[in-house]
């Protein structure tokens, strides 16, 4: 009670402060044209909870990585497991973290391994033209993994809306425990032609832990190229290299023997073609992503090296057949492979036909439906159907979603641990795992009181049927026996029976210019979630999630200087480990501010950091434990 009576004074305090100053427009929750269903349109005739962030916002925010980032926006929750990027799980309405998709430009990121590298998002923040949040189910778009939401990342480069300029921007950041981060980017646009170049680092030597360090070296870099030829083909390139070491003890066990650091690196490539009809859009997307996991339990351990190959290739067109209505039918391949001394090698392809259909049924009522067939080597044929309402009269928008969504396991849920001669203990795949399935619902309201105030709330239900998640399974209830003992303690990958989902979302966003160097933003975003599981044995990922989850930020600029301050509350199942003296408390409260200079004629800024401003003791993942208060500060350089 105490945490939530500082956070609502602080609330107040803080939108009572737009009186005095006030913020640019970073973070935006207003009806502007998103393209999270292939097709840009407004985004309050999608019929769906979409938050959309400009890339900008990453240099306001007191965030080192993209994944922090996401941490603060409104209904996102992010477990971190070590910080500025180390490793994340993203969770939207209560789902697992491999319930998520991330897209780049239309290209798929989830690695095929696992969902704990989806928040490794290879591309500078610079780069980044914005991030659409897509809230609740969208496989009949995009297919699997698409069930809790959507992470919609759409580049400078490849959105073609760089103006004819150059343009330089350099970071330099050191602080507590020997942290240097540093960046550059270079952006070249002219006529029909654009570049940009980029590479960014996070390191630290990290806190002092139990016979180990928490540190990290975290780097990526990427390049891209864009031209429009004169017969309207655009045709984008860009390839990127991400590469990272850092602490991982007791990311995945609860062992007291556990000093782990782990090693993720990777590259990926892709190309998109495009050509502007009269009647619409042709649009072809080609992906390759290559990467490779190493994981040192100890240091002289041999580690489990896992290689993974992600293929995508993706052709869809936008047909405009009038003002008030549009197709867009589209077919995908994908292709997963690994190899693996833990978890074996393996390949699955996957084909999927979709249409995409559009209307304005009357004046500012809308409708969008979906219907996705998927076919799997593994899973067979699948039907997917979506159906979206919208009806915009005035500044009210009353929106309501129904649809299917599905996900097929990765392949840790899968052979996790099969490989290997012994296993005492530990997570233990299944290859018999059947396909996620859920049913959807949501209805919500959008809602401008003012210019510059916005409300936003939903209500929502998934049944989710099949879920895929780690239980504690006793040595003789295993189904394979052939690497295990009788003695061993063992989780194993399951399909639970049913898992009822139901939750409220609620944001509000104030924007305020006072003048051309004085303004406001401030926006808050609270969601409830209740998860019911019908198995008798507790799960770990759905009893994991946030049942009350507060994201709240406010950027505030009053001539050259500036201050932003990101707050969060998580409210959640308790969870010990006697073992290494770890648990995850119920409920946990951080602060991050920044604060800073804004050089002359807009040349970039001076700057100084706090994140856990108030030391705050917690772990978002049981025995990864995160840091308590650092201090940092740095410059930016814009030329």
């Amino acid at each position: 009670m105490q945490i939530l009576i500082r956070i609502i004074s602080t609330l107040i305090l803080s939108f009572l402060s737009s009186q005095i100053i006030a913020q640019i427009k970073d973070i935006e929750l207003e009806n502007i044209t998103i393209s999270a269903s292939l097709l840009e349109q407004q985004q309050k005739e999608t019929g769906r909870n979409i938050t959309t962030i400009k890339g900008e916002t990453f240099y306001s925010l007191p965030v080192n990585s993209i994944d922090e980032l996401l941490r603060y926006v409104p209904g996102v929750e992010v477990q971190q497991r070590g910080p500025q990027g180390s490793q994340s799980n993203i969770i939207l309405r209560g789902g697992t973290f491999q319930q998520v998709l991330v897209i780049i430009d239309g290209v798929k990121l989830n690695d095929p391994i696992t969902g704990h590298f989806n928040s490794y998002i290879p591309i500078h923040p610079s780069e980044i033209e914005r991030i659409e949040v897509l809230k609740g189910a969208a496989s009949a778009i995009y297919g699997s993994e698409a069930v809790g939401g959507v992470i919609n990342i759409i580049t400078k480069t490849f959105a073609g809306k760089i103006e004819n300029r150059k343009r330089l921007r350099t970071t330099l950041i050191t602080g507590e425990n020997s942290l240097i981060n540093a960046g550059t980017h270079f952006q070249y646009a002219k006529n029909s032609s654009s570049f940009a170049a980029g590479i960014y680092t996070n390191n630290a030597d990290g806190e002092q832990l139990r016979g180990t360090t928490g540190f990290f070296h975290l780097t990526t870099a990427n390049l891209s190229y864009s031209h429009l030829f004169k017969n309207s083909w655009r045709v984008s390139i860009r390839g990127t290299a991400d590469f990272r070491k850092f602490n991982a003890q007791n990311y995945f066990t609860t062992f007291a023997s556990d000093t782990a650091n782990e090693k993720v690196n990777s590259i990926s490539s892709q190309i998109n073609i495009n050509k502007k009809t009269k009647t619409g859009l042709l649009n072809i997307d080609l992906g390759y992503k290559k990467l490779r996991d190493q994981f040192w339990f100890r240091p002289a351990a041999t580690p489990n090296d896992n290689r993974s190959n992600l293929y995508t290739a993706q052709v869809y067109y936008n047909w405009n057949i009038n003002n008030k209505n549009s197709i867009t039918p589209g077919v995908q391949f994908i292709e997963r492979k690994i190899e693996s001394n833990d978890r074996g090698n393996h390949s699955i392809a996957h084909i999927a036909f979709y249409t995409i259909f559009r209307q304005e049924i009357a004046n500012n009522i809308f409708l969008n439906e979906s219907l996705r067939l998927d076919w799997d080597e593994r899973y067979g044929a699948v039907l997917i159907p979506q159906i979206n309402f919208a009806w915009t009269p005035s500044q009210l928008t009353i929106r309501a979603s129904a649809g299917k969504s599905i996900r097929d396991a990765d392949f840790t849920e899968r052979f996790n641990n099969y490989n290997k001669p012994l296993v005492t203990s530990g997570t233990i795949g299944n290859p018999d795992l059947e396909t996620e399935q859920s049913w959807n619902f949501e209805i919500g309201a959008d809602y401008q009181i003012q210019k510059g105030l916005q409300l936003h709330s939903t209500v929502f239900y998934r049944n989710h049927t099949g879920l895929i998640d780690y239980a504690p399974t006793p040595y003789s209830q295993m189904p394979r026996k052939v690497n295990l003992i009788p003695t061993g303690t063992y989780s194993l990958a399951k399909n639970i029976e049913s898992v009822k989902t139901t939750g409220v979302e609620f944001d509000a966003a104030y924007n305020k210019r006072f003048d051309q160097k004085s303004s406001l933003h401030l926006i808050v975003g609270y969601t409830w979630i209740n998860s019911k599981n019908d198995d008798s044995i507790p799960s770990f990922y759905i009893s994991s999630h946030a049942k009350h989850l507060i994201n709240f930020t406010t950027i505030i600029n009053y001539k050259s200087f500036f201050i932003s301050a990101a707050l969060l509350f998580k409210n959640r199942n308790e969870r010990k480990a006697a073992s290494i003296g770890a648990e995850i408390t119920p409920s946990y409260f951080l602060i991050n501010t920044k604060i800073g200079y804004l050089l002359p004629k807009e040349k970039g800024k001076l700057f100084v950091q706090a994140d856990n401003l108030l030391n705050t003791t917690y772990s978002d993942l049981l025995g990864a434990r995160m840091p308590g208060r650092w201090l940092s500060g740095g410059i930016e350089i814009t030329l």
